[in-house]
């Protein structure tokens, strides 16, 4: 495989790159960078000033949390998709024994592990995320539910990014945890469409029952004259962590700006919603280039 082949889609086979021979490491960061490009994610904009092992620390990191979404999410057999996450907890571990690893994420991810000292749990914890939704545990979870939800496939991407960053102090922490809950409930908000085609409901019970929903399925949620409400609640929700995470942002000791131009983009991608009584979401809501490059620049990052 050369550096600008395309990575292959995950769905066709789960498990081709554990039973294949390893690449160059330099071939396996290449995959890694054309497999998060081709992914088209606001991601990209907040990596601009790292230095090259930093941001190569983070494509590599993003590309894992890609995989196993995909995983999660792309049409296959259940017992392929739970066949493949396991495997990956079993690379993981590799990983970090010191023993031969095959996927080019894997192998991207040897050096940062290495040099930031990444934090083993936190990959086990996206894995976990992943699982819960292969389980169907969120068919409109209690809010417990969907906090360790969000503190796995959300909070574990912030602690990894702070670990590469440099960023250990309990503010760091808790910022990573923070604002991971507030990027993902704007997810939820944004992506509730997408996600009811594939039979799932994120909106928490709580906030359903205080909106007069009783028909839980996705598809009835969607269709309730009352949604609004719920939407409006988990705003809140979300609008109040991302007030936390400014005020954490303050108090860590160097400015991750990194964490700041990904809370700017999704708090404006929220804003947008809510300013159109949630008639739209998904790829309407998100932002433009421009916008973005905006964002960069009001930031410092460019």
């Amino acid at each position: 495989m050369t550096a600008n082949d395309t990575p292959p889609n995950p769905v066709i086979d789960f498990g081709a790159h554990f039973a294949a021979p390893a690449m160059p490491r330099d071939q396996a960061e290449a995959w890694v960078r054309a497999r998060v490009q081709a992914a088209g994610t606001s991601f990209v904009w907040g990596l601009k000033l790292l230095s090259a092992p930093r941001r190569q620390a983070m494509f590599a990191v993003y590309a894992f949390c890609r995989e196993i979404d995909d995983i999660a999410d792309e049409p296959g057999p259940l017992d392929a998709r739970r066949a493949a996450l396991a495997e990956w907890r079993a690379e993981i571990a590799r990983l970090y024994a010191g023993k031969a690893v095959t996927h080019p994420i894997a192998l991207a991810l040897a050096e940062p592990i290495r040099d930031f000292s990444l934090s083993q749990s936190e990959f086990l914890a996206l894995i976990d995320g992943m699982e819960m939704d292969l389980l169907d545990a969120l068919q409109g979870p209690d809010w417990p539910t969907l906090e360790l939800y969000c503190r796995r496939v959300a909070g574990a991407v912030g602690v990894l990014t702070l670990e590469v960053l440099d960023e250990r102090d309990a503010n760091a922490r808790e910022l990573a945890v923070t604002l991971g809950e507030a990027l993902q409930l704007t997810n939820i908000l944004r992506d509730r469409t997408e996600d009811a085609a594939r039979g799932r409901l994120y909106l928490p019970a709580n906030l359903l029952q205080e909106a007069g929903i009783e028909d839980r399925s996705a598809a009835a949620v969607l269709r309730h004259p009352d949604l609004h409400k719920v939407c409006d609640s988990l705003a809140a929700l979300a609008l109040a962590r991302f007030a936390r995470s400014r005020e954490l942002i303050r108090r860590c000791r160097r400015k991750p700006k990194t964490a700041i131009v990904m809370m700017e983009v999704y708090w404006r991608q929220l804003l947008r919603m809510q300013a159109a009584g949630w008639q739209v979401g998904g790829d309407s809501v998100k932002l433009s280039k421009g916008s973005k490059l905006w964002v960069a620049l009001r930031y410092g990052l460019l």
